[in-house]
């Protein structure tokens, strides 16, 4: 099982990206491996996401490339099948959570408050994503997750983009941030590769600062 501390920590921006066929997926994923930012998390927010996921790993298995938005035990083990390398959830699902660990998945719950932290915990997961980061209370609301839970990392979603992901980074425990801007369904849609090459430059440079 890939350790998800170790994962994050090398790679602490990671697009998240909902695709639609086969054929936009592998260009995304060119794009990233050309640009050095070889992480990916594909939302299964489409029908045919699993089906992009396992083309994604197929052509390029040094890509690390996470099944996202899985709400319940069937879409893990379809993210098993798919070879997902992680599984991330909006919420913290005990069946979906269980599920994942039983096919040996590294699994990244959903967290935005006490209770759900501490049914993430019950799991032994201390590698938790903050969602939805911004409507949630943004970082006011994870310093003062953290003050009682010593032992958690956070990896804030939801809201997050060019002009803010160096701030939550900043912040303490904060180990990684999921951001869409810089591979926006419409930019994916339309083509857009320049744009979308653009911005994934833009995080990296800003990253290195």
């Amino acid at each position: 099982m890939k350790n998800l501390a170790n994962i994050f920590h090398n790679h602490p921006v990671v697009p998240i990206a909902m695709i639609d066929n086969i054929q936009n997926g592998l260009k995304l994923a060119t794009i990233l491996i050309r640009e050095e930012l070889p992480i990916i998390e594909v939302t299964f927010r489409t029908k045919e996401a699993s089906d992009i996921l396992k083309a994604i790993k197929d052509h390029y298995p040094d890509l690390i490339v996470g099944a996202g938005t899985v709400l319940n035990a069937e879409q893990a083990k379809i993210a098993f099948t798919s070879d997902a390398d992680f599984l991330v959830a909006p919420g913290c699902n005990p069946r979906t959570i269980q599920t994942a660990q039983d096919l040996g998945m590294p699994t990244l719950p959903g967290v935005n408050n006490p209770t759900s932290i501490e049914m993430a915990l019950n799991y032994n997961i201390t590698t938790m994503k903050f969602f939805p980061a911004e409507v949630s209370g943004g970082i006011p609301m994870i310093k003062a997750l953290m003050a009682p839970y010593q032992d958690i990392q956070l990896i804030p979603t939801g809201g997050i983009n060019h002009e803010n992901f160096q701030s939550y980074l900043a912040t303490e425990r904060v180990l990684a941030c999921g951001m869409s801007w810089m591979v926006d369904k419409k930019l994916v849609e339309a083509g857009n590769w320049d744009e979308i090459t653009r911005r994934v430059r833009l995080i990296k440079e800003l990253s290195a600062k």
